[in-house]
């Protein structure tokens, strides 16, 4: 399985073609609709989520409610492109347009993607780079997870995310029931925390950045449940499955840091208190007394919860912005300001997700075959039978 995106943040639209999914998936827009609002929620979001209202529309690869087997292409219509069509367009402009047009921006913001794209693809005028590295790119991503995470529901696997922390409030410590009470939490929470007081702290946290023209950052964690034992490989590196959740997650826009399990804190303990201690039971089969392993070893899943969590630095674009330096005229300027969110944290949760959900519906499809959702599930199946009574 694999997907490309395509379109600027403010251009006509944004498109996703997947290829390999499986035949015989129940598929409609509202089960990607549903996570395309998810991913505008959120305590700290800019004005841009009252103009756009993210609704897919499924051209390709869908018939009568079920995939095809063949290519799958959702595209998603930037509204707020009716602003922008001149500016956007994809036709030359004259020489009289060119000098009308007030939007060319020469001065790069510190921490994007601005000057160090403008210089590796020559282009003077940094909108060219700041269109296509705009989070905005991950409204399709997140369309991309919906249908992996629909893949995913009807094999028996289940995905929630949540923050974790937000500048500096981290959230106390959590023990949940069931995904599905995760979820119902972290829905009704406007800064999809399960601890009501720290969403309270981040929440006045988003209010002080906002007011003082500043951004802030934070952590978020995916946790699946319901993986089979021994999908991945420790064969060669590109296969391992941590590595390819790793670099997922890395990909997300303002993402600095990734980990599994325990992660960081594993180097400040023994052994002893590190690794999972492995037991048998007769309805389970192979199980661990612990999970600080995060669901993965060896790159390989153990059966236990996959537990992945994201760091998310401040965005970049402030009110209150840095020093720059025009690069017409090498004089230092404050940085260009773009519309933008104080935290944007909250909604990355629903990013970290979908990302987290394409490769472990990749791995599960890779393995287990990739043609046709029946095959997949009686061969899942079998393998769980299999690894029960190994």
């Amino acid at each position: 399985m694999r997907y490309i995106t395509a379109g600027e943040s403010h251009g006509p639209q944004l498109t996703t073609i997947l290829e390999g999914i499986p035949a015989g998936l129940p598929l409609v827009a509202d089960d990607i609709n549903e996570e395309l609002a998810r991913r505008q929620k959120g305590y700290g979001r800019g004005r841009r989520m009252q103009i756009e209202k993210d609704q897919v529309q499924i051209v390709s690869g869908v018939r009568h409610g079920h995939t095809l087997g063949s290519p799958i292409t959702l595209v998603v219509e930037n509204r707020d492109f009716t602003h922008w069509t001149k500016i956007m367009g994809v036709d030359p402009l004259t020489e009289q347009e060119e000098k009308e047009m007030k939007r060319q921006i020469t001065r790069p913001r510190p921490g994007h993607a601005d000057l160090n794209g403008a210089i590796k693809y020559g282009h003077r005028d940094m909108r060219n780079v700041l269109e296509r590295s705009s989070a905005r790119e991950t409204t399709v991503r997140v369309a991309a997870g919906a249908v992996a995470k629909k893949l995913l529901a009807e094999l028996g696997v289940k995905v929630a995310g949540h923050v974790i922390e937000i500048g500096g409030v981290q959230a106390e410590k959590f023990t949940y029931e069931s995904i599905e009470q995760l979820k119902e939490i972290t829905e009704a929470s406007p800064v999809r925390c399960l601890d009501e007081e720290s969403s309270e702290k981040m929440m006045q946290a988003i209010d002080d950045a906002k007011a003082s023209g500043d951004s802030i950052g934070g952590v978020v964690e995916v946790i699946v449940e319901g993986m089979p034992i021994g999908v991945g490989s420790y064969v060669h590196y590109d296969r391992k499955l941590d590595a390819k959740l790793a670099a997922a997650v890395m990909s997300i826009n303002a993402f600095k840091g990734v980990e599994i399990g325990i992660g960081f804190e594993a180097a400040h303990k023994p052994g002893s208190q590190v690794h999972d201690e492995i037991l048998w039971d007769k309805e389970k089969g192979y199980t661990r007394r612990t999970n600080h392993a995060g669901g993965l070893e060896g790159g390989m899943t153990t059966g236990m919860p996959v537990v992945v969590r994201g760091v998310m630095k401040p965005i970049p674009t402030l009110y209150k912005p840095l020093q720059s330096v025009d690069i017409d005229t090498k004089e230092s300027f404050s940085a260009s300001i773009e519309r933008s969110d104080s935290c944007a944290v909250p909604a990355a949760s629903v990013v970290t997700e979908a990302v987290v959900a394409w490769e472990l519906a990749a791995a599960l499809v890779e393995q287990f075959g990739a043609d046709r959702m029946d095959c997949i599930r009686e061969n899942i199946k079998k393998h769980n039978e299999y690894a029960r009574e190994f």
